[in-house]
């Protein structure tokens, strides 16, 4: 069953991979200058370990181990291997959303994050919330250090 949550969801995981395939070559999803610490890589790694471990994973059950480390230490990657990345998530997230009853949402999210329990439908407003707060950054980072 889709929702306004689902469809919000696959608005802006495609602006996700829009915003990867945009860069215009593999080494500039890396570079970094002057404040700018997290290069594009580093967030599209870092919304696919947040978004498979709390939705793929946490809620739909989906056989995936975060490396949270690895999200903010990895370096190199492809655009085609990032994109593989963001197409794996994207299936994940909104197949779990497509399948989640209604009724789940009212319910207790079965993890807790930053210190408390969350409804269902909070945790997923603020995880699209963080979701466009670094697809911000995505955005200027590269028209910043990639013109």
């Amino acid at each position: 069953m889709t929702t306004p949550l689902h469809d919000l969801y696959a608005r802006d995981l495609q602006r996700l991979r829009d915003a990867v395939a945009a860069y215009p070559d593999d080494a500039s999803l890396w570079r970094t200058a002057g404040a700018i610490s997290n290069p594009g890589g580093t967030l599209c790694l870092h919304l696919c370990g947040n978004l498979r471990h709390f939705i793929g994973h946490t809620l739909g059950g989906q056989a995936y181990v975060r490396d949270r480390e690895h999200e903010f230490s990895a370096r190199g990657l492809t655009r085609a291997e990032l994109l593989a990345e963001v197409d794996r998530m994207r299936m994940e997230v909104l197949g779990t959303l497509a399948a989640l009853e209604p009724t789940a949402l009212a319910h207790t999210f079965p993890q807790h994050l930053m210190d408390r329990e969350w409804r269902t439908d909070e945790l997923l407003m603020h995880l699209h919330g963080h979701l466009n707060y670094h697809l911000g950054q995505l955005d200027y980072h590269r028209r910043i250090l990639c013109g």
